[in-house]
């Protein structure tokens, strides 16, 4: 008996004592701590629009704000009995004089503004208090379950990783979904204004009246207007869209949240989308306000394009998600989108419809006068001699964005400073235009003299062609001093045009190619210098011929797609391949034919041209002038938009 005893207890299954009990047993009394302590478990979250459905009947006796975000709300006792109230009430956990509903409201004050109004609209009386339930035993029993949630993650981390590795990244990981946006209001105010954006008068008007929407709405909603949901700034790069909408943010006087389009992508699934919502639930909750996205493109890419990976979809996703919040159900809120792209052709068309963002804001290269306002701004700061003319260094710097004359401003300071001036000379100006445009002077580089003569030549014969040419722009200066990847440049001041006719394109395209005619005529052989101007004149005829429809052969028509869905198929076929082929052929060979003719005609005076660039290294218009006398065709004009086009060539050596 006793053995079979033995046997029994042998079989009972032994249950070992661990850690995790202790874990499982806190776990549940934690929670059962936090269901029974809870007063108001009768308690329903409500929608906004439920909270104002009560509100508007009075049947509100008080209202109590718990902690600045939560606000439960106790219904009057007449009320009590109506069927909408009746559900709740019947709840095994309602007590009597318990809140019915709680109703998360977001911003504290928005909430009181709009509560006090509905009080005068409607006659309403009830009490509205403030009370902060943060006793240690509630702040204890509150964050237990957190604090136990997060223990066993890091346990867990730690299981895995097989150390400590798995703690830094936990506060990353429980806010990965919220947004990264920097906000500016009231108490982060940002002190630029329109006045320190020079030029962009257009772009500035744009915006302008953007800012005066959120100042006074009533203004326009008043002639049953609609304040606009965004606007799009598109333009290249530096022109100045990020310091419009810094001047917007402040002007406007609203909060202003800032960010660019890549801080929506993560690694992770759905966490753009969620940045997005979250950004917008943000926004609206402090409206009226102004969300930037700079960048935008990073994000609002066509749809349906290059799906080839996951990451694509999460793209889309995000993309989504943010139509939805700019133009879709329960998105009537004062929140104006402002956002900032220099590829506007590749954005999404949804994203670009009226509804979403209802202006285009177009912020140009600037023009002459711009320029001249712009160089007034970036100047005050420095130490200027009195030979700086500020309207010549604008008629030198067409093509320069905002961003590039602030460079060189700073440039031309770092230059005077490197030769021990006290002041900085016009001369440092035009010095930083050659080191940003053509690249940092190579005083060292071996030439051999033969190698010089053919680029002195080189130069002199792109001179000549353009100072005999009608259309061909303005020459400046001419120099064979190595900068960057060129072995020698010839400087031009052609006036902007907003078109241009076959005889400019053409004259154009002879100037570039009096470089190569030049070699052929003095040395009767060709070299590898001329490797751009090929590529410009290439590319000037292709256009001529393929885009402008300036051909008679393949007549008028075009083959530029300006949606860029063509990309990968070409529109026409092998036959009219061939033609176009032969016709960029012959219009090049015609106008390379010209410059020879040109040259030949002016063989001596090309010899001193380049004997005199081979002894100066750098000559100027004057010298031209001297040589071959005044243009016949030059008019006494002033030149008001000009367009700096350097020409640089390189050298057998170089390539």
């Amino acid at each position: 008996m006793s053995t079979n005893k033995k046997d029994n207890k042998s079989n009972i299954p032994k249950f070992k004592f661990n850690a995790y009990w202790i874990y499982g047993a806190i776990f549940v009394a934690l929670i059962g701590i936090q269901f029974f302590s809870s007063g108001d478990l009768a308690s329903k979250n409500i929608s906004k629009n439920e909270f104002y459905e009560v509100l508007n009947e009075n049947d509100i006796s008080k209202i109590l704000v718990i902690n600045n975000n939560v606000a439960q709300i106790f219904i009057k006792e007449e009320s009590i009995e109506k069927e909408r109230f009746k559900k709740q009430v019947k709840s095994p956990f309602y007590r009597k004089g318990s809140p019915l509903f709680e109703y998360n409201f977001g911003d504290l004050q928005n909430f009181e503004n709009k509560i006090e109004t509905a009080k005068q609209l409607n006659s309403l009386d009830f009490d509205l208090k403030n009370e902060n339930q943060t006793s240690m035993f509630d702040t204890i029993i509150g964050f237990l379950p957190f604090i136990i949630l997060i223990g066993i993650w890091l346990f867990f981390m730690k299981r895995m990783s097989g150390g400590g590795s798995g703690a830094g990244g936990g506060g990353q990981i429980f806010s990965i979904g919220k947004s990264k946006a920097k906000l500016f209001d009231k108490d982060t105010k940002v002190k630029t204004s329109f006045k320190d954006v020079a030029g962009l008068e257009g772009a500035k008007e744009e915006v302008q009246e953007i800012v005066d929407f959120l100042k006074h709405p009533e203004k326009y909603t008043s002639l049953g207007g609609k304040i606009p949901k965004g606007a799009l700034l598109v333009g290249p790069p530096g022109t100045g869209k990020t310091l419009l909408a810094k001047a917007v943010a402040g002007e406007a006087d609203v909060p202003f949240f800032s960010l660019s389009g890549s801080d929506f992508v993560e690694m992770f699934v759905g966490v753009g989308a969620s940045r997005v919502r979250d950004l917008f639930k943000q926004a609206q909750q402090k409206s009226p306000s102004i969300i930037f996205i700079d960048e935008i493109d990073a994000i609002g890419r066509a749809r349906g394009k290059n799906s080839m990976t996951g990451g694509n979809d999460e793209r889309e996703n995000t993309l989504n998600q943010l139509l939805t919040e700019m133009d879709g159900f329960g998105t009537d809120t004062n929140v104006i989108v402002l956002a900032a792209t220099n590829r506007a052709d590749v954005l999404d068309s949804a994203l670009m419809r009226a509804g979403r963002f209802d202006r285009q804001i177009y912020v140009d290269l600037p023009d002459i006068k711009e320029r001249k306002e712009i160089f007034e701004v970036h100047i005050k700061p420095l130490k200027l001699a009195d030979d700086v003319n500020v309207e010549f260094l604008a008629q030198q710097t067409p093509g320069f964005s905002g961003a590039d004359i602030a460079n060189m401003c700073n440039e031309s300071a770092l230059i005077a400073a490197r030769h021990n001036k006290k002041s900085i000379h016009h001369q440092d100006f035009l010095d930083a235009v050659d080191r940003i445009v053509g690249g940092l002077e190579k005083k060292n580089k071996v030439i051999t003299p033969k190698e010089k003569e053919v680029i002195a030549f080189h130069e002199a014969g792109h001179a000549t062609v353009s100072w005999m040419l009608e259309h061909a722009a303005p020459l400046v200066k001419v120099t064979i001093v190595p900068r960057g990847q060129s072995l020698g440049a010839a400087w031009y001041l052609p006036a902007e045009r907003m078109i241009v006719q076959t005889e400019q394109m053409l004259d154009e395209m002879c100037a570039t190619l009096g470089g190569r005619a030049a070699e052929k005529i003095i040395f009767d052989k060709i070299s590898t210098g001329a490797l751009s101007d090929l590529e410009k004149v290439t590319k000037q005829a292709r256009a001529m011929v393929t885009v402008y429809g300036l051909n008679d052969e393949v007549g008028n028509i075009t083959y530029y797609d300006s949606s860029g869905n063509d990309a990968f198929v070409k529109p026409y076929s092998e036959e009219t391949a061939k033609k176009i082929d032969k016709e960029i052929s012959k219009m090049i060979e015609a106008q390379y034919q010209r410059a020879i003719e040109l040259l030949s005609n002016n063989k001596e005076k090309l010899s001193i041209l380049a004997k005199l660039l081979l002894e100066k290294e750098v000559i100027f218009k004057d010298d031209l002038e001297k040589i071959f006398g005044k243009r016949p065709f030059d008019k006494e004009e002033k030149i008001e938009e000009v367009k700096e086009t350097p020409q640089v060539e390189e050298s057998t050596e170089e390539k």
